[in-house]
C-alpha cells in the first residue's frame, strides 16, 4: 500500500474506532476510489451507513465485502441485522444461515468460536422478538429455539421462550421453560414473575402468590411483584 493509502486507512480506521464516523466516511470513500481490494474498508463503511439510517448503501458495502472475503463473519452478521432492519426477514434468515456457517470456526477440538455464537444467537433472538410483536408465535418459538441451540445457557432467551409458548396458549411447557430458567439461575426475576403469570392465566392463584412473594423475598422493590400481588389479594 502505497503511503498516502496507507494515512488514509489508518486515519479513516482511527476516526472510526472512536466512533467519528463523518470523519472516517470521507477517509475511506476517497480510500475506495484507489482501492477496492480491502474487505474490512468496505465492512467499515457498511456499519457507518447502518448507523446513519442508510441501509441500501449499508447492504452494498456489507455485500462487497463478503465478495472480498465471503468469511468474513462480522459483515454476515452486520448484513443480516440491516436485511432485518428492513424488514427483509427472509433474507435476514438467509444471511443468519450463512454468518451460522462461517462462525463454525472449529479448533481440533471442534468447539466453534464462541464470541461468534453469540452474536447470532442474538439475532435470532431479534428476529424471534419481531415475529412476537407480530403476533406470530410459531415462527418466534423456533427463532428462540435456535438461539438457545447456539446458547443453552441464556436464561433470558429461556424466558423468552416461555412467554412465547404461553401466548400461543402451549401453557405446559412454557411452565417447563420457565422453570428451567430460574433453575438456571435461582435469582432471574423476570423469570419467576413471568412464571407467576403463566401459574395466573391457568386459575392457580396460590401458585402464582408464591412465585410473586419469591421475587419480593429477593428483590422487596420489585414493582411488577408488588402490582400482581395487589392484583390476587384476597383471591384464593
Amino acid at each position: 500500500m502505497e503511503e498516502e493509502l496507507k494515512e488514509l486507512y489508518t486515519l479513516g480506521k482511527e476516526h472510526f474506532d472512536r466512533g467519528l464516523y463523518y470523519d472516517a466516511l470521507g477517509l475511506f470513500s476517497e480510500f475506495i476510489k484507489r482501492n477496492t481490494r480491502f474487505a474490512d474498508v468496505y465492512h467499515m463503511l457498511g456499519v457507518i451507513y447502518h448507523q446513519r439510517g442508510e441501509y441500501d448503501m449499508a447492504v452494498r458495502a456489507f455485500k462487497r465485502a463478503l465478495k472480498l472475503n465471503p468469511n468474513y463473519t462480522e459483515a454476515s452478521l452486520n448484513l443480516a441485522v440491516t436485511y432485518s432492519d428492513l424488514g427483509k426477514f427472509q433474507k435476514a434468515e438467509e444471511v443468519y444461515a450463512q454468518a451460522a456457517a462461517a462462525s463454525q470456526v472449529q479448533a481440533k477440538s471442534g468447539i466453534p468460536d464462541k464470541f461468534a455464537r453469540g452474536k447470532v444467537a442474538n439475532m435470532h433472538v431479534e428476529i424471534g422478538d419481531v415475529y412476537k410483536s407480530l403476533g406470530m408465535y410459531n415462527e418466534a418459538i423456533e427463532e428462540y429455539h435456535k438461539a438457545l441451540k447456539l446458547q443453552p445457557g441464556f436464561v433470558d432467551i429461556k424466558t423468552k421462550l416461555g412467554i412465547a409458548l404461553r401466548d400461543k396458549g402451549d401453557t405446559k411447557r412454557a411452565i417447563k421453560e420457565l422453570k428451567e430458567a430460574k433453575k438456571l439461575r435461582p435469582g432471574y426475576s423476570v423469570a419467576g414473575i413471568n412464571l407467576g403469570v403463566t401459574y395466573y392465566s391457568l386459575g392457580k392463584v396460590n401458585e402464582a402468590r408464591r412465585e410473586w412473594k419469591e421475587v419480593l423475598k429477593r428483590e422487596p422493590g420489585n414493582e411488577t411483584a408488588k402490582m400482581y400481588l395487589r392484583l390476587v389479594e384476597g383471591k384464593k
